[in-house]
Formats: C-alpha cells, sequence, structure tokens
C-alpha cells in the first residue's frame, strides 16, 4: 500500500483522537514502528493490521472509521492540498461530481505512484448520481463516501449520501442532491493563494 495512504491514517488518528491512540493502535498492529512515510511503499497486510487495530482501540466499524478519515482529508487543515486539487473540478457541487471520472489520473499527476481504485459517475437525473468505485483497495468507497460528504459541506450543497453496496464487482454510492445552495460553502479561490 502506497504510504501516502498509511500516513493520511496516522495522521487521522493522531490529529482526531491523540498520539496516545496512534500510538497504541501501532503497537497492537505488530508493525514495528509508529511513523509511516508518505513516499514509500508498505506491505497491504500492514494497512489492514493498523486499521483492525484502529476499529478496536476507537471502537468503531471500519466503515465509520473509514468514512471520517475521508472527511478529515478534505476538512483539516494539514490536507489543504487534497482540498484544493478536488475543488479544480468545478464552481458547483454537481461540477465537482463530474469531475469526479478524472480524479484517478489527477492524482497520478500529483503522485505518480499512487495508484487509486477507478471512480465513476453516472447521472440518474438531474439531482441523482450513483458513484462507482473499484474494490482494489479495501473500504475505499467508504473513504470516498465521507470525502463527498466533506465536498458537499465547502460547497454548501445538502446531499443524502447512501452505501449500496457491492454489484458487478464494485461499490455503488448513491448520491441526491436535495438544494445546490443549501449553505455558504467554504471560500475558495482558483487563483490560489498570492505571496509577495
Amino acid at each position: 500500500m502506497h504510504g501516502l495512504i498509511n500516513r493520511s491514517i496516522q495522521c487521522f488518528v493522531r490529529d482526531t483522537y491523540g498520539q496516545e491512540a496512534w500510538v497504541q493502535i501501532a503497537l497492537d498492529a505488530r508493525i514495528g514502528h509508529e511513523n509511516f512515510e508518505a513516499m514509500l511503499v508498505y506491505e497491504d497486510e500492514q494497512t489492514f493490521a493498523i486499521l483492525d487495530a484502529a476499529c478496536a482501540v476507537l471502537d468503531k466499524p471500519a466503515e465509520t472509521l473509514l468514512e471520517d478519515v475521508g472527511t478529515y482529508l478534505v476538512s483539516h487543515p494539514s490536507f489543504s492540498a487534497l482540498r484544493r486539487l478536488l475543488r479544480f473540478g468545478g464552481e458547483s457541487f454537481v461540477d465537482f461530481l463530474f469531475s469526479l471520472d478524472d480524479l484517478r489520473d489527477r492524482s497520478r499527476l500529483a503522485v505518480p505512484d499512487l495508484d487509486l481504485p477507478f471512480i465513476e459517475l453516472r447521472e440518474v437525473t438531474t439531482s441523482s448520481f450513483t458513484v462507482v468505485c473499484g474494490q482494489q483497495i479495501q473500504g475505499f468507497s467508504f473513504v470516498v463516501m465521507g470525502i463527498l460528504r466533506a465536498m458537499a459541506d465547502d460547497y454548501g450543497a445538502l446531499v443524502f449520501l447512501e452505501h449500496l453496496g457491492a454489484q458487478s464487482g464494485a461499490d455503488h454510492l448513491g448520491v441526491s442532491l436535495l438544494e445546490a445552495a443549501f449553505a455558504e460553502g467554504r471560500s475558495f479561490d482558483l487563483a490560489g493563494e498570492v505571496h509577495v
């Protein structure tokens, strides 16, 4: 598993539950170290051991934990670069949804050896969508669900999200857009900050 994924889990636990919780999880997982390097590659078993230990220590189901990780990746200041990458998908939440098909390629531009599962958007109606996620990384669709929830908040959209389970070898997420401009979204400038 790419170290960026493992490092993201580590940062999520540390920033949300504290360093002591992370140290306990690393010990319980028996991975032999406390820190992951973002640009290294680790055995998949280490990632699954960390997730199993995190679920036990934090007393959370894996689905909830992974969705929380997805939300964290968009909303925490430490991952503002990822938020910017996602916000380049468009000016509205619907624009963002239509940009999901390109997310895998965009992530490879940023990190060439990061091989994420595919994501495909299917439009059911003008306000109802299905997001199809590849299953190459177990639980990836729950992380995507957390990202979708956080991005809806970021854009100020009111959405209903539902994990529809696996169909034809891929996980399906239902997205219903209830109101596109429900609340004021977080500020975002495509030009970025200018430092003089």
